[in-house]
């Protein structure tokens, strides 16, 4: 990917001097996220507001206090396990993009284009979206605290919420990065508060629901299947810091460890929040409880129960940071391989942060909130999702035989991979039986991707198309300042061709 101007272009276009723009030796992203980052990174994920308002999925399906704590320990186990073998992933392909590296370099250009292409549609913008919406609701409670804001004033809310962290992104990786660090830790330590609350609650006697856990587990196969379904989905965002493995500091080293770390904590955290909530509620209560943090802390202490609002949508907030900082590395890394429009493939020369990546992400995220019900369409996330973990999965079994002699710093036992495609195919499954519609709809989407792959990647288009798209490059090159990445740092060596061959 080479720029369509040089750096005296960019610098004539900015009014300054060739020195002024070159004085930053090198255009590139930047390996700035230590240990402390990747660990903070994956618990902004995965905790969001599911955990303060409706951890119920669960309870729901199985019925019982000790099954629900059981299924919470076997899920993070399973997250773990896929945890793990995304850190074998990324640390043999160092490369940002998470699932999209890893399924070019397994299956080859056209599903690697299918599985950016229903991030960039689906995935991302509706997740982003709906979250957003949840921040604006839980922000605006205060100002409507008899009645659900109005919809028009929930979507400008979200919009705004949307704009700021992508225009904190712009600016810069750093300050995204501390955000997200104060973000986890007021989540940490808003959930060891309701851990402390409870314990307190238990050391004082009050232990019936504990009494006799098992009793009325349902022990069903399908309610345990919906059960583990629920709590998967609970546990999701694991992935993330996949997307932005090349400004990882160490990877190696520090993407397994920071999966490690961050997996044990949320799954500690997850196994005693819910023993909290349950001294002090029955589980029929907290079924049916709209806020779960406000029933309990209405049981045990009251005054708090106000701040719930501010905290969850602090939650919300973090989440969207951190989607926004990981998934625009995608976007950034499919434009490099010829995926998306070359502009994206390029980086502010001031801020050295992807600008053009985020600000389209800015546009589908806006563009979803206009859709009607957003929340409608969070089934087909879930099946893309799904589809997109057993291309990953059967993807890394088959690299074990078609590359071995790639370079692997970790590896896990090729039982897990299979065992893990196994499990997704089954939820995959499961998503179709519970949502067929939404699953039939994301299928048109997806394949929609089938065309737009052979028109945008393939197709060699005449040269007087192309010269009009490269003045519209070179257009918004000189509008938003910025370039591709110097050709010392492009990622242009395949790990995969380097030891092996793929047929």
């Amino acid at each position: 990917m080479r720029s369509l101007l040089n750096f005296n272009d960019r610098a004539a276009a900015q009014g300054g001097s060739v020195s002024t723009i070159s004085s930053k030796s090198v255009v590139k992203l930047n390996q700035h996220i230590g240990l402390f980052g990747c660990v903070c990174i994956i618990i902004g994920m995965i905790v969001g507001s599911g955990i303060f308002v409706s951890p119920v999925g669960i309870t729901r399906y199985v019925g019982s206090v000790g099954m629900s704590l059981t299924m919470w320990g076997a899920v993070g186990v399973f997250s773990m396990l896929c945890a793990l073998c995304y850190a074998e992933l990324g640390a043999c392909m160092p490369e940002s993009g998470g699932e999209y590296i890893y399924v070019k370099h397994a299956w080859g250009d056209l599903i690697a284009f299918l599985s950016m292409w229903v991030n960039l549609i689906l995935i991302n913008p509706i997740a982003v979206a709906a979250s957003s919406q949840i921040f604006a609701v839980y922000t605006l409670k205060p100002l409507y605290p008899y009645c659900e804001p109005p919809q028009k004033v929930v979507i400008i809310v979200a919009c705004l919420a949307v704009a700021l962290i992508v225009s904190i992104n712009m600016y810069s990786v750093t300050m995204v990065t501390k955000l997200q660090y104060l973000i986890t830790a007021c989540k940490v330590l808003s959930l060891v508060g309701v851990i402390v609350i409870g314990l307190v609650n238990i050391g004082q006697g009050q232990t019936e629901n504990f009494q006799n856990s098992f009793q009325d587990t349902d022990y069903s196969l399908g309610s345990m299947c919906l059960a583990f379904y629920s709590g998967f989905w609970a546990f999701g965002g694991w992935n993330y810091l996949n997307y932005v493995t090349g400004e990882v500091i160490q990877p190696t080293r520090n993407l397994p460890l920071g999966i490690m770390i961050s997996i044990i904590i949320v799954t500690v955290t997850y196994i005693l929040a819910n023993i909290a909530y349950f001294s002090a509620l029955t589980p029929r209560e907290i079924l049916q409880s709209s806020t779960v943090v406000v029933s309990f802390l209405d049981q045990t202490v009251a005054p708090l129960s106000y701040v719930v609002p501010a905290l969850i949508s602090l939650s919300v907030f973090g989440g969207m940071n951190g989607a926004v900082l990981s998934v625009s590395r995608l976007f950034y890394v499919a434009a490099k391989h010829h995926h998306l429009p070359g502009i994206i493939a390029m980086i502010s020369v001031k801020s050295m942060t992807p600008v053009p990546s985020l600000l389209t992400m800015f546009v589908l995220i806006t563009g979803m909130q206009f859709v009607g019900d957003i929340f409608s369409l969070i089934e087909m996330v879930g099946f893309s999702m799904s589809a997109l973990l057993v291309l990953v999965f059967a993807g890394q079994v088959k690299l074990r035989w078609t590359a071995p002699a790639l370079l692997r710093p970790i590896k896990v036992p090729l039982v897990v991979p299979a065992f893990l495609c196994l499990v997704c195919l089954v939820i995959l499954c499961i998503t179709i039986y519970q949502k067929p519609t939404e699953c039939f709809l994301a299928v048109i989407v997806i394949t929609g991707g089938v065309p737009a792959y052979l028109i945008g990647c393939r197709w060699k288009k005449p040269k007087s198309i192309q010269n009009k798209l490269d003045c519209i490059t070179k257009y918004l090159q000189i509008l938003l300042l910025v370039s591709a990445q110097d050709e010392d740092y492009l990622i242009d060596n395949d790990p995969l061709t380097e030891t092996s061959s793929i047929n």
